[in-house]
């Protein structure tokens, strides 16, 4: 049985009179194994050096007794080193459970931060996922911003993430 994960980053804005539209869809299999743990996801954008832009996103088990559930983001090894070791989880808009496997989506407001703070230039958008008793899989998708004419790009996992679809609208 499969299940597909959508996330959805509803709006972006390069700058007081420029606003445009993303989303984000991500299929998320489920996998037939023993022992199965809903994955911890994170989203953020790079630039085109590599470098941290911002965070979009964090999906972990918030609501864990202690903060217990942010024991496993390190985990996700590319997020944790770029970012999740800085940040005191949890975030306001930032953070959120962790989510079965299945159609999900999540919205940014054009005028809301970190998104209005974006420059225009290239850059990619990144998803790592990681399981407990599981596996990691990070996938990026390359873009340009803000978009000049609609645009949908995607990336394909293998394991932890299946494709993920990011769309921009001018």
């Amino acid at each position: 049985m499969r299940f597909v994960v959508t996330a959805a980053i509803s709006t972006l804005a390069a700058g007081p009179s420029i606003a445009s539209e993303a989303s984000i869809s991500i299929d998320i299999p489920r996998l037939n194994v023993v022992e199965y743990h809903k994955p911890y996801v994170a989203f953020w954008l790079e630039g085109a050096d590599g470098g941290k832009v911002t965070n979009l996103a964090v999906w972990y088990d918030v609501k864990h007794k202690d903060n217990e559930g942010s024991k496993w983001l390190k985990d996700m090894r590319q997020w944790w080193r770029r970012t999740g070791r800085e940040l005191t989880l949890p975030v306001d808009g930032l953070s959120s459970p962790t989510r079965a496997p299945g159609t999900h989506r999540i919205g940014f407001k054009a005028d809301a931060k970190p998104l209005t703070e974006l420059a225009p230039g290239s850059y990619s958008l990144v998803v790592e996922a990681a399981r407990e008793v599981g596996g990691r899989e990070l996938l990026r998708v390359p873009f340009e911003w803000p978009p000049k004419a609609p645009v949908t790009l995607d990336a394909k996992g293998e394991s932890e993430l299946g494709v993920v679809t990011l769309k921009l609208v001018p």
